[in-house]
């Protein structure tokens, strides 16, 4: 009951120290219209940056797992230079990829600020011989380029002496509300920094999990950040207040409840840079697991973890640039669409035109004959290759006219019309897509 009445107070307390501003009223989802941007983004590029890529180690995650001891996991704070760093270069690559946002780590569960932060000791500024600011370049940059940016910023601090957690065996200390009250307190005045120098357009928060809503004040940061910045959408990892949802690594089966929703996902095995993983998945398969996302009405955050100096792997500025020559190339069936017709469908992904009227086909393979539509009620008046234009044959099988099932649509790719990853062909319809769902009819008259 004593500690039970101790939680309580520090509950309350908590309560009590968040300015009435911010505690005035409920947070909502945002709305329809300030979600629009993300719905028609689709494609986003993550960026893990941090002193872990000094010696290539996993981030916070190494030392919280006792991979390593904490003392020198931190050591690599010496040798975190961003000598080569190149705001400009990244954002131009980011742009030439077709991403539409990119998302920033200013903040891992390490607790090193990559911002020149007041509410802390630990930053790139004051902990590492890079010295200096490292987003504020790079948000001067994205606004340039016209992209919408987002911030992700981890509400768990492992470093941080306030913060009870150490690792997955040890704490700092248990039911101390007046200590807890010092990291909200330090949490706030790090998010009231991010959000006046650079009012993002998404945060990205991660490390919900250790810590109820009501304990990390997820109500109070949401109307924090949107008492000034009252457009900026929230991922869902802030234990019930965010506006998508945040599947990681495994593309979803099937489409996801949520209406807005976004697959992050690694080029390799590891968000940040580590000189040991060279286990790069090809652009083939990365474009397929975008063509995926699509498919469900979903977008994929793409990430990439530069090196300590700031410059970008090889292998991750190709396949970025493989991006680029795909998304250019297939933009309007990217860009302005929605989620496709259910699988049983075609043997492929789908999309949908925004009015529905056009339905897109990608090609994740090299077909052996004839492409095949299923169920399609709608009149077909031309079918063409996006990216070339070029009209091409088609033809309905298996349509009698004594019943209501459609016949079999059936499309004639040319070969020269293969993409090298995926090949893209649109139908258009002589209105919003119908679908016969039906098991099929036995003939009663003929």
């Amino acid at each position: 009951m004593k500690r039970l009445q101790t939680i309580l107070a520090g509950m309350l307390m908590l309560s009590c120290m968040v300015p009435q501003s911010v505690r005035a009223q409920e947070p909502v989802k945002q709305s329809e219209e300030n979600m629009k941007w993300f719905a028609d983004a689709k494609l986003g590029i993550f960026i893990h940056w941090g002193i872990y890529a000094v010696n290539g180690v996993s981030e916070s995650w190494s030392f919280f797992n006792k991979y390593l001891p904490y003392d020198e996991y931190m050591a690599q704070c010496k040798g975190f230079t961003a000598a080569n760093y190149d705001p400009k270069a990244w954002v131009d690559l980011i742009k030439e990829s077709g991403a539409r946002y990119t998302v920033i780590t200013t903040k891992h569960h390490d607790g090193v600020a990559l911002w020149d932060t007041k509410a802390g000791s630990l930053s790139t500024t004051k902990s590492t011989p890079a010295g200096r600011d490292l987003i504020a370049p790079f948000v001067k940059e994205v606004r340039r380029h016209g992209l919408k940016l987002g911030l992700y910023y981890s509400l768990l601090d492992w470093s941080h002496p306030d913060y009870p957690n150490m690792t997955r065996t040890e704490t700092r200390y248990k039911d101390d509300p007046a200590r807890w009250q010092k990291f909200v307190d330090f949490n706030m005045a790090q998010l009231k920094e991010l959000n006046t120098q650079f009012k993002p357009d998404l945060y990205w928060f991660d490390g919900d999990w250790e810590q109820s809503a009501e304990a990390w004040n997820s109500k109070g940061i949401v109307n924090l950040l949107r008492s000034t910045n009252p457009k900026t959408i929230i991922n869902s990892r802030i234990q019930g207040y965010g506006d998508y949802a945040t599947p990681e690594q495994g593309v979803p089966v099937v489409r996801p409840a949520d209406k807005y929703w976004e697959l992050c996902m690694t080029m390799n095995d590891s968000w940040g840079f580590q000189y040991v993983d060279t286990n790069y998945k090809s652009p083939y398969i990365l474009l397929r697991t975008f063509v995926d996302c699509l498919s469900m009405g979903g977008n994929l955050l793409l990430d990439i973890g530069p090196k300590e100096d700031g410059t970008i792997p090889a292998e991750q500025v190709a396949i970025l640039k493989e991006f680029g020559r795909w998304t250019k190339k297939h933009k309007e069936a990217i860009y302005d669409t929605r989620a496709g017709i259910p699988a049983e469908h075609f043997q492929g992904y789908t999309t949908l035109s925004k009015a529905g009227d056009v339905l897109y086909l990608y090609l994740p393979y090299k077909p052996n004959g004839p492409i095949e539509v299923k169920g399609l009620m709608n009149k077909v008046n031309r079918v063409w290759v996006v990216g070339s234009g070029e009209i091409i044959p088609y033809k309905i099988y298996n349509k009698n006219y004594w019943s209501e099932v459609p016949g079999n649509l059936y499309i004639d790719v040319p070969e020269k019309a293969i993409d090298p990853q995926i090949t893209v062909v649109a139908v258009l319809l002589d209105g919003p897509v119908k679908l016969y769902r039906g098991a099929g009819k036995v003939i009663e008259s003929n």
